[in-house]
């Protein structure tokens, strides 16, 4: 279950959830592509040397496999990565949890957010990521960064904080 999921108070439903745009895992995938073609291609090579007079075959193997599972654990970890941040709106609060191994979390009442920002370069604008930094009243600004469909997600903040000063 979900941290947001799981800190709704009676009678809270989810608005709007996103999380960290897939352009965070770039370097993680990028490292395990490599890795993934140098096992292939060191896997190839032992197989090629079967039969040989050489005695390499069985750790150039062995170094391929261990490659094939550093670019699995490169693949996982940038997933596990994206998906260690949550991003809410609420019918009552902005929620935003962070961290995989230590936990951040940031929780504002919609009566107290004073503005909703976003900043995205060209980049970001034609992928669908940017920064999002979100001002409560007499706060600091928080600022969370490669958040995807940032725009959606000020536009689903500006729409419930309307709802509450409908009420």
């Amino acid at each position: 279950m979900s941290y947001v999921d799981e800190n709704l108070i009676a009678g809270e439903k989810v608005e709007y959830r996103t999380r960290l745009h897939w352009v965070v895992m770039r370097w993680m995938w990028l490292a395990g592509a490599l890795a993934g073609v140098l096992a292939v291609g060191l896997l190839g090579g032992s197989i090629s040397m079967i039969g040989g007079k050489s005695g390499h075959t069985e750790a150039v193997a062995v170094t391929g496999l261990f490659l094939v599972l550093v670019a699995g654990g490169c693949f996982a970890f940038g997933i596990i990565l994206r998906n260690a941040t949550e991003l809410a709106v609420t019918s009552r609060r902005v929620m935003v949890k962070s961290g995989i191994f230590e936990r951040k979390t940031f929780e504002m009442p919609l009566t107290r957010v004073e503005s909703v920002s976003v900043a995205e370069t060209m980049m970001g604008r034609m992928l669908g990521y940017g920064t999002v930094v979100v001002r409560g009243t007499g706060g600091t600004p928080e600022s969370f960064d490669l958040v995807g469909n940032p725009l959606e997600f000020q536009k689903h903040v500006q729409q419930q904080i309307g709802r509450g000063t409908e009420s």
